[in-house]
């Protein structure tokens, strides 16, 4: 807290070290990673039939209508599983925006082709739950569904088990007991994860031991950041789910201090409306105090509290009562935070808030808002407590992407705030705070490539120096975090389309884009420009622009001289160790029309540079 961050020179021999230091680590990290790419790329996977005629069945029996993320996401699970590749896709998509269906008809296309499927959750309450949900999207048809959990008998699981090694289970849904040694699968053809991210270290191993030639798609809200980035780094397929359900309405979310008479509030509002409550309290300790605490607050509701390390039966037995509408508020821990389903709670009180993870605090919000209601979420600290800035940052996160389909962007917050970690195991890498996120992955992307085989992006940088006001004048972006992000996000502009993006951006949330936050646009659109030239300099005042080039840019030497003899301003072209132009042209005398001028200058020489390139 408080403390000052270390800084080093550029230039100098400790940043330099820095950057070797991490550079190895990310080419190892690369390897792996390529190396299982393309172990799993080269493995022939199980070709699947196109669909049958029950499949379609199936899918119009769909009680409700597909949004059109979950037909792009089915259609390309449906490719994937019938193309000669074995499959590993993840579908990134919000609570309740359907990803289970895109699951069950995944599952249902395997069964289909004459294989198992597994489907892994971290719960097993979740895993009642989707039990439930597959048999009762299945019945009509001859497919046999078992669930494997410690809610089963040992005799049942025994049962279980033994048809399973027979082939005789179509489908199983379970928690991590069907990673345990006893358990074989005669024909598996697709593993389906949910929520990877909750499983343990261990679990994880066992996972990439059982998926190593079958298909596997992966289901998550909140990707973690490593599983993300595999994706954004193309080692791994991913289908994006944004589009709300039709009518759901986005959860109202609030940040606030502990405050008992606005709890009792909150739930009486909510009962009166036939609703329930969830009530986060993640101390097991004191849980029942808490539990007593709120029933005194509130004398006519039905109050009981839940927590993992209760008997398994007890659990599930409160569970069951709330889930029937037996209870009014749930004192619970966060057990609750995964997968479980009941429309009708629709408020969500989580006390000490500042102490959850953003992942979490977004997967525990996504328990409410499940119908047609308007939801809440009260996010909650100690009264005069001091909170941490990234407990701030996370609680803030949380209330910006208040939106519907946020758990992407949720995703890449979180990234922002704490790094990807390694990629593959469970070693968390510092190597991403020694460079930061966007060096990061910068250099892993070059070291993937590398590790291809492929052609990587040249190693040089690209610097804009015009004698031109281009900054974020102080009245138009007040809140100084604020402009520092929009800062990153500018100078991380990849295209038109990005600037046209971000332009729009600011109009929408800050008013008219100032002469001066446009020339910092157009500047951080033209550096991007420039690199792609090979140009590794734009500098320039009234009059006068010197372009410096890459020595190995691929310029075509018979079109150079056509260039400069027809290009519409004086120019010339410079030879030697630093290769490039200087281009001269007339001022008006005005100081604005002469930034103005230089800036277009420089625009359409760069633009126009294109002609010469081999």
């Amino acid at each position: 807290e408080g403390a000052t961050p270390k800084l080093n020179r550029l230039s100098g021999k400790e940043w330099v070290a820095t950057k070797e230091k991490v550079k190895e680590s990310v080419a190892e990290t690369a390897r792996e990673l390529v190396e299982l790419y393309a172990k799993r790329q080269a493995l022939q996977g199980y070709v699947y039939d196109k669909d049958t005629v029950w499949q379609k069945e199936f899918e119009e029996m769909f009680p409700y209508e597909e949004t059109r993320d979950q037909l792009d996401a089915i259609n390309s699970v449906k490719e994937d599983m019938e193309a000669g590749k074995v499959m590993d896709r993840l579908i990134c998509g919000d609570v309740g925006f359907g990803k289970t269906e895109v699951a069950i008809r995944a599952a249902f296309k395997a069964v289909m082709g004459g294989k198992q499927v597994v489907y892994l959750v971290p719960t097993t309450i979740l895993a009642g739950q989707h039990f439930n949900t597959f048999k009762d999207r299945m019945k009509d048809y001859p497919i046999s569904i078992e669930l494997l959990c410690r809610f089963r008998s040992p005799a049942q699981q025994r049962a279980t088990v033994k048809r399973l090694k027979e082939g005789q289970v179509d489908i199983v849904i379970g928690t991590h007991r069907l990673l345990s040694k006893d358990v074989e699968i005669n024909n598996l053809g697709l593993l389906i994860i949910d929520e990877e991210q909750r499983f343990g270290v261990g679990h994880k191993e066992k996972i990439k031991k059982l998926r190593n030639d079958v298909d596997v798609l992966t289901l998550s809200a909140t990707p973690i950041p490593r599983t993300l980035h595999m994706s954004l780094t193309g080692i791994r397929d991913m289908s994006l789910l944004e589009e709300a359900p039709v009518d759901r309405l986005p959860i109202q979310t609030f940040i606030l201090e502990y405050n008992e008479e606005f709890v009792r509030e909150a739930i009486n509002r909510e009962i009166s409306r036939g609703g329930q409550v969830y009530f986060v309290h993640n101390v097991v300790r004191d849980i029942d105090l808490a539990a007593e605490a709120i029933a005194k607050l509130v004398p006519e509701a039905r109050v009981k509290f839940a927590h993992g390390q209760m008997n398994e039966r007890e659990l599930e037995d409160i569970m069951y009562e709330f889930v029937q509408g037996d209870i009014d508020v749930l004192i619970s821990t966060t057990i609750i935070e995964t997968g479980l389903d009941i429309p009708n709670v629709n408020t969500i009180i989580i006390d000490n808030a500042d102490k959850f993870g953003l992942a979490q605090l977004y997967q525990l919000r996504g328990r409410v808002g499940r119908s047609s209601r308007s939801a809440y979420a009260f996010l909650m600290y100690q009264q005069n407590k001091v909170v941490s800035e990234i407990a701030q940052k996370r609680l803030e996160a949380i209330r910006e992407f208040t939106e519907l389909g946020s758990g992407f962007k949720i995703s890449m917050r979180d990234l922002e705030i704490r790094g990807a970690g390694n990629l593959l195991g469970f070693k968390q890498s510092g190597h991403m705070e020694a460079v930061g996120y966007e060096l990061y992955c910068k250099m892993l992307n070059d070291a993937i490539l590398e590790a291809k085989g492929e052609e990587r992006n040249e190693e040089f940088d690209t610097r804009i120096d015009l004698n031109i006001d281009a900054f974020m004048p102080p009245e138009y972006i007040i809140n100084e975090n604020e402009k520092l992000l929009m800062y990153r996000r500018i100078a991380s502009i990849a295209g038109r389309v990005d600037y046209d993006e971000m332009r729009e951006e600011l109009t929408d949330r800050f008013g008219f884009v100032p002469r001066e936050a446009d020339f910092l646009l157009r500047v951080a659109l033209l550096k991007s420009v420039a690199k792609e030239e090979y140009i590794t300099a734009v500098r320039g005042s009234a009059g006068k622009i010197r372009i410096e080039l890459y020595p190995k840019a691929k310029v075509d030497p018979d079109k150079l001289v056509e260039f400069i003899n027809t290009y519409s301003k004086p120019i010339k072209f410079i030879n030697g160790t630093t290769p490039g132009f200087e281009i001269s042209y007339r001022l008006c005398g005005l100081e604005d029309k002469d930034e103005e001028e230089l800036l277009d200058t420089a625009e359409a020489f760069v633009r126009d540079m294109r002609a010469i390139l081999a």
